[in-house]
């Protein structure tokens, strides 16, 4: 099948809700499908200006959230010492502590990851 064949339009109460294509068209988009990578990580413009002026992505995430330290190292389960160490940026955390603080955040890790 060469030629070209229009979507077929379904609607419900009188709006658009399906379009049926041809299984090649379909095809090739799945093919042109664009890939997750970074460029799919969502930073707010505050938490980037924060980082851009040298604050640590979590203290930049904290402060967007308007949370204190302490209120983050206890829903992390952390001590706050311990938090203003690494948003000191003198510890390197380890991938299960920005777990804890990306789950009490409500971020995905990547998003504390520079």
């Amino acid at each position: 099948m060469n030629e070209h064949t229009d979507p077929q339009i379904i609607t419900q109460n009188g709006k658009p809700a399906f379009a049926v294509i041809p299984w090649a068209e379909y095809q090739e988009l799945l093919r042109n499908q664009a890939s997750p990578d970074e460029a799919d990580i969502w930073f707010p413009n505050e938490v980037v200006k924060a980082n851009v002026r040298g604050d640590s992505l979590i203290k930049a995430w904290r402060e967007y959230f308007k949370l204190t330290q302490a209120e983050l190292a206890e829903k992390a389960g952390m001590k706050q010492s311990a938090l203003a160490r690494l948003e000191s940026s003198e510890g390197t955390p380890r991938k299960s502590t920005l777990a804890k603080i990306a789950e009490a955040l409500e971020i995905s890790v990547d998003q504390l990851i520079n």
